[in-house]
Order: C-alpha cells, then sequence, then structure tokens
C-alpha cells in the first residue's frame, strides 16, 4: 500500500464540440502528468464535449463519437497516470453526465452524475437522466470519489462515497462565473470536506462559452476544511500536487495559493476573456464598433484592445451634425491612446438620400424618434458592410441598463456579433472605466495609463440624435434607474418592495413598462458576457407577449 499520491490538476479550457482537439490537449497535459511520475491526471466536467453544450448533447452522433474519442484516449493512454475525464455516456435510452476514469488502456470505472442542475443557465434535467449514487474507484491502491459538480453541493453523494471506502475526493466542475460565486463554491465544498473528513479537490474548467465564462478558481482542502492549494481564476494551470497518508487520513501537502482578485477585476477580466474565447472558438480574428465618443463604446474598444491587441480593432466614428465637436474629440484621443485603427465615415449623404426617398411617404407629419433610429440604423448598416467586407466582426456597445430598458434601436446600434458589456449595468460602466485607468495586468493586450479620457467618463450621457440631447430627456438618472433595475430585473423584487426602498412608484411603473415592452429587442440581441446570475437571456427568459404588469 502507497503513502504517496501524486494528482495533476488540469484546469483547462475546452472548445466546445472539439472531440480531437480536446483530446489532443489531454493527451499532452497527461504526457506531462506521467513526465511528473503522477498516479492520476484529473479533467473537469464534460472535458471531452466542452460545457454548456446546450441541446447539442441530445445529438447521437456527438454522443457516439465523444464515446469512441474517449475510449481511443483510455488506449493512448494506458502506459502511465490514471486519465480521469468528463464527457456523455449513452446507455440505451438514457443520456448521463459521466466521468470516465481511464486506466491499463481501457474505462476502468464511470461516474455518473446524480444531482442535475435546473436553474440560471443550466438545463440538466431536459437533458440528462440521474445516475445512482455511485461508489468509489480505485488508483494505484487509494480509493478515489468523484462527485461531479452539482453532486458536491449536496451531502448524500460525498458521505455515499466516504461511507463506502472513499479516502481523497476529486470534484470535477463545469462551474460558470458570477460575481462573488467563489464564496459560494469555497463554503459548500468546506461543508462536504467536516462531514465526510476527506480531502477534496476541487477542479474546474477555464475559458468562454457564448455568454458564459468558466473561471477556474481550482483549490484543494485538507480535513477539517483548510485551504492547502489554491490555483489562479481564469488561467489555464497544469499542477502537481502530493497527498500523503497519515494517522488522520490522507493530506495535500502545502502548495501554491494564488491571491484571488476584487469583484471589478474579475469582472473586467470576464469582458475579455470571453471577447477572446468567443473570437478564437468561432475563427474571427479582428473586430470592429462604432465610437461615437461616449463612455459605452469607449469602454468596449478598451476591453476589445485588451482582448485581441489594437491591431485587430478597427473603430468608425459615424458622425451626423448632432455629434458634438466634443465627441468628435474625445472619440480620435481614445482611438490614438489605444493604438487602433480609426476611420471617419459621415452619414450625413447616406441620411440625406433615405430622408429624400421618405419625404412623399412621411409628408405631413413630424419628425420625431423615427428619423433618429434612421441615424442609428444607417451607422448599422454601414459598420455592417464593412464587416462583410473586411471579415471584422461587429461589436455591439449597450450597457444593461440601456438593454433592459430598450433605450437602443433594434438593426441599428444593436445590430452585431457580441456585446462585452451586455450584463454591466451603465454606473458599473462608468465604475469600470476608472479602475481600468489605473489597473494594468499582464493579460491586458492594450497599453497602461489612463486610455479613456477623463472627459469621457465625466461629461452627461447622451446618444446625440438631436440638437442637445441627453439620456436623461428619456430615462430616470442612471444611479436611480440601476438601483430600481438591480431590484426588478436581478432580485425579482416587486413594484411594492421598491416603492418601499424609496423610490417614486410612478418612476418605478415607468422601468417596468419598459423592461416588459422591451423583451422583443433582446430576444434578437447579440450575445454578450455573462457577470451576474440575471443575465439576459439564459439566466432570464420571459415570454415576448406578455401583459402582466405588478398591481402592487
Amino acid at each position: 500500500m502507497s503513502d504517496t499520491f501524486r494528482l495533476t490538476m488540469a484546469q483547462a479550457n475546452p472548445t466546445m464540440g472539439d472531440l480531437d482537439g480536446n483530446a489532443a490537449k489531454a493527451r499532452e497535459i497527461w504526457a506531462q502528468a506521467k513526465a511528473a511520475g503522477s498516479d492520476m491526471v484529473a479533467f473537469p466536467e464534460m472535458f471531452i464535449v466542452g460545457y454548456n453544450a446546450q441541446d447539442l448533447i441530445k445529438k447521437p452522433a456527438l454522443q457516439q463519437a465523444a464515446m469512441a474519442v474517449i475510449e481511443q484516449l483510455a488506449v493512448d493512454c494506458a502506459d502511465g497516470p490514471a486519465l480521469a475525464v468528463g464527457g456523455p455516456y449513452a446507455d440505451g435510452e438514457k443520456l448521463f453526465n459521466a466521468y470516465f476514469v481511464l486506466k491499463g488502456g481501457k474505462v476502468a470505472h464511470r461516474q455518473l452524475k446524480h444531482h442535475l442542475p435546473n436553474y440560471t443557465v443550466f438545463d440538466e434535467e431536459r437533458l440528462f437522466d440521474h445516475g445512482p449514487m455511485g461508489g468509489p474507484y480505485d488508483v494505484n491502491g487509494v480509493r478515489i470519489g468523484s462527485p461531479i459538480c452539482e453532486d458536491a453541493w449536496f451531502e448524500d453523494v460525498p458521505e455515499t462515497m466516504e461511507e463506502t471506502g472513499a479516502e481523497i475526493l476529486i470534484v470535477p466542475n463545469g462551474s460558470p462565473y458570477y460575481r462573488d460565486k467563489f464564496d459560494r463554491r469555497m463554503n459548500h465544498m468546506v461543508a462536504r470536506v467536516i462531514e465526510t473528513g476527506l480531502p477534496l479537490v476541487y477542479l474546474n474548467m477555464v475559458g468562454g462559452q457564448d455568454d458564459q465564462v468558466f473561471d477556474g478558481g481550482s483549490f484543494v482542502l485538507n480535513p477539517g476544511g483548510e485551504l492547502a492549494m489554491q490555483l489562479p481564476v481564469f488561467d489555464e494551470v497544469v499542477t502537481h500536487v502530493d497527498f500523503t497518508r497519515t494517522d488522520r487520513g490522507w493530506r495535500c501537502g502545502e502548495a501554491e495559493r494564488a491571491l484571488l482578485p476584487a469583484g471589478e477585476e474579475q469582472d473586467y477580466r470576464v469582458c475579455v476573456e470571453a471577447l477572446r474565447d468567443y473570437m478564437g472558438k468561432t475563427g474571427f480574428k479582428k473586430v470592429l464598433l462604432g465610437l461615437s465618443g461616449g463612455i459605452d463604446s469607449a469602454l468596449v474598444a478598451t476591453i476589445a484592445v485588451d482582448a485581441l491587441g489594437p491591431e485587430n480593432v478597427r473603430c468608425v466614428m459615424l458622425p451626423s451634425e448632432y455629434t458634438s465637436q466634443e465627441s468628435l474629440d474625445d472619440a480620435k484621443d481614445i482611438a490614438e491612446r489605444l493604438g487602433v485603427r480609426y476611420d471617419f465615415v459621415p452619414i450625413a449623404e447616406g441620411r440625406a438620400a433615405i430622408t429624400n426617398t421618405l419625404a412623399p411617404l412621411f409628408e405631413g407629419t413630424e419628425p420625431g424618434l423615427t428619423e433618429e433610429n434612421i441615424q442609428s440604423r444607417l451607422r448599422g448598416l454601414l459598420l455592417m458592410a464593412l464587416s462583410n467586407k473586411f471579415n471584422e466582426m461587429v461589436l455591439t456597445t449597450g450597457n444593461k441598463s440601456e438593454v433592459a430598458v430598450g433605450y437602443a434601436t433594434i438593426y441599428g446600434d444593436m445590430a452585431g456579433g457580441y456585446n462585452p458589456i451586455k450584463d454591466m449595468y451603465k454606473t458599473r460602466v462608468f465604475e469600470t472605466s476608472r479602475w481600468r485607468n489605473e489597473v494594468h495586468r499582464d493579460w491586458m493586450g492594450g497599453p497602461a495609463g489612463e486610455v479613456i479620457p477623463v472627459n469621457i467618463i465625466d461629461k452627461p450621457p447622451s446618444a446625440e440624435l438631436r440638437p442637445d440631447q441627453k439620456d436623461e430627456d428619456s430615462l430616470p438618472p442612471y444611479d436611480v434607474l440601476d438601483a430600481i433595475l438591480l431590484m426588478l430585473v436581478d432580485q425579482e423584487k416587486s413594484v411594492a418592495d421598491c416603492v418601499e426602498a424609496g423610490f417614486d412608484r410612478e418612476t418605478v411603473k415607468r422601468v417596468e413598462h419598459l423592461v416588459y415592452i422591451s423583451e422583443y429587442k433582446r430576444f434578437q440581441s447579440a450575445p454578450g458576457a455573462r457577470l451576474s446570475k440575471k443575465a439576459f437571456w439564459l439566466d432570464r427568459r420571459y415570454p415576448i407577449v406578455n401583459r402582466f404588469r405588478d398591481p402592487s
């Protein structure tokens, strides 16, 4: 019986559906584990396919291909450490979220997920069948239990494994980011350690998938809940940890303990990583966006440069007669600070042509919102033309406050392929811009220092679609609007709750109305980085046709 056990933890970034590519990454990391003398190398949940696969996982061809890749991986990695990796397992009409333990050229053990999450972005109840509790498996004389992700959020699966002989718990995860989620994970895992008396390895994947970013942050807890090892968030990391058998059971030796950044830095990193992986995994190399001289497009341009480098970002100023000289100066200023290509494309001629074309039909009517929206849609048309011509993906720049109340033009400034700040309220846009001016990290592709001019941050927000227009002409002040939206959208509070909190009822009812009538716009909006548990799309699914209004 061995008194030592070396585990290689692969905090890795899979690509959705790239079975061969994910398997190649697994083989490469397995070779590192073999060279390090490891007994076992562990990968995250569903690593072979990627996570969250949604209905793709129901496709029989995918299931069969994934199983074939896993079986070949077992053959390729027969002479060396055991390899544990997540993937789908089809058994007749049933489909399971499984964790495969590969040893000696074959699948030596399958752990099937028992608890299936069915909240926020998760739909596992409609995708998978419930597996049995399951017991531990043997790796070089050590009994390992592997509750899969959600299985470790409940006490029954880990306790069953401990009662049937498990000595170490290795928990593979596909756990996407939302702000302050790490503390919740840690609290649950400490509880499992206290209940079972076993050391626990929490192994999470990293990388972006559509709107979700998996933030890693893997760690090891010793019996009693003591933190023995902490990996950084967001980075791909392969590390080897050593366990020793003692008279108090297995314990992990002291290992690295990365410091985790504060919430505002993690939010910004999510926006950067989400865009970087969305681009890389879909095959796009370059982006473009309309640079208005306002705070939202300035922050999106900065995120794009930090994600892709200035050489891959094009910013386009599309001025009308309502665009102020201040905005023209500010847009050029930030483009120069970021080092991106800057194009100047006035919309006056195009707008005149459209106005003349519509004049016979609009005769006798007063100009208003329709004419304002023509400007926005013309800008969208020009940006999409540049996108088609130069194969550069258009980024949209609407913040969560605007997306929530529909203060955006469908087929205009909403036209594009991705929105890095879709889940960031306007007040946080200001906070994040100030933070980025003060902080620079090695994962940022843009320059250090004050990249967003202070004038852009300090001036009153405006769409500049009519003379002297300000956002507050149409909306409550953003500090008020965001506080109401946080209650109505993120916390599902009632109108009465908002009034009790001190907000004017008429204002709250108006905001509620705008949120409901804008659902059709969000249904057609670009995806964007998820920062909260109530991001628009999978987290919050409301009907488009809906007459309900809170009577309170």
